[in-house]
């Protein structure tokens, strides 16, 4: 079996020795190069060929997303960005990833030796995902989505539209490549549709800053869930990094509770956590929607979702980035309907529509 050839890409000599390093002690792992900056990395690009890359976001002579979007143009490969837990490195992580970066591995927020074992379960996991993705080229901004000025960029209206029992409720849960396809799919849906709910997995800091992002983009309003957060039309709820979101139901309708607690399949959020609550509160009002990531997180739930009454969906092989958690729903006979992303938001709006 070939080895996975990965490219390291950062300026700072130590942190290309950490990741050669850890990289290195993988049996399917081949660190064929480094880089120190963009211009000498394009140099070993062309004459390493190598399977993954793995790009700090600030670099000298080039910025990474400059950088990145360059490569992806001239030589679309799966991309990984090494990013900070900040929110600057948030900011600069969601731009990576529209612009084609396949995922990311978080920086120790320790000194880096600290937070070894971590990351090169974290980093190894995710390069062997990499390689098997498919590159994307940048996404195209949908133009027919007017910027949101006047009134709302000053003061947002009061008006609610809370969460009536019998209304539809979209869950949606992805993994890698799951931010530009959830970002497809609420750009594609309009200000009055159904409440949704949203697990991506990532880090603290990185959900608010995926949040922002595709609000400014959408004619939804986008926000990072918040305990006790109340189901409304027209918004989206998006769990927060670390930690689980589960949905339930008061006096007052459906609303969201966002609660510590262990790792489920290795994440928090999960998946599995918010689609068996969705399961357990909506029955039949349920859409469910599994997209692309690797691993199983959401699958069982998915099923749990199916056999509660729910309508299932499950995005289909080719336009996944990594065909790994919708497949094993898949599998488990949890999915109604597979279906290319770009299809998806358009079906689910005239399934509401017909109820």
């Amino acid at each position: 079996m070939n080895k996975i050839k990965v490219l390291i890409i950062d300026d700072s000599a130590l942190v290309r020795k950490l990741l050669t390093d850890i990289l290195s002690s993988d049996p399917q792992i081949e660190v064929v190069g480094t880089a120190p900056d963009p211009i000498i990395a394009i140099r070993k690009i062309k004459a390493l060929h190598p399977d993954v890359i793995t790009l700090d976001v600030e670099m000298p002579k080039m910025d990474g997303l400059t950088f990145l979007a360059k490569l992806m143009r001239a030589y679309p490969m799966p991309v990984l960005m090494f990013s900070s837990l900040t929110q600057k490195g948030a900011e600069a992580t969601m731009k990576a990833l529209s612009l084609g970066a396949i995922d990311f591995v978080a920086k120790p927020t320790v000194r880096l030796s600290e937070g070894i074992e971590d990351l090169r379960s974290d980093l190894t996991s995710k390069v062997k995902t990499a390689s098997s993705a498919k590159p994307r080229r940048a996404i195209a901004p949908l133009l027919e989505i007017p910027p949101k000025f006047g009134m709302d960029a000053i003061i947002r209206s009061q008006k609610v539209h809370p969460a009536v029992e019998g209304q539809k409720v979209l869950v949606i849960g992805a993994s890698t490549g799951g931010t530009v396809a959830i970002e497809e799919i609420l750009n594609k849906l309009p200000e009055d549709a159904p409440p949704t709910l949203i697990v991506q997995h990532m880090p603290p800091v990185f959900t608010k800053s995926f949040a922002k992002r595709v609000d400014g983009l959408t004619r939804m309003t986008i926000v990072e869930a918040q305990n006790n957060d109340q189901l409304q039309q027209g918004v989206a709820l998006i769990a927060p990094g670390g930690m689980h979101m589960i949905l339930n139901k008061g006096p007052k309708g459906y609303y969201v509770l966002v609660k510590e607690g262990p790792p489920v399949n290795r994440h928090k959020p999960s998946v599995d956590v918010l689609f068996r609550s969705a399961a357990n509160t909506l029955g039949t009002n349920a859409i469910g929607i599994i997209l692309t990531g690797m691993g199983d997180d959401g699958a069982r739930g998915l099923k749990e979702m199916r056999d509660a009454g729910a309508y299932t969906i499950a995005q289909d092989e080719e336009t996944c980035v990594v065909f790994g958690m919708p497949k094993v729903a898949i599998d488990l006979g949890a999915v109604d309907k597979i279906m290319p992303l770009g299809s998806i938001a358009p079906f689910v709006m005239n399934m509401v529509k017909k109820d």
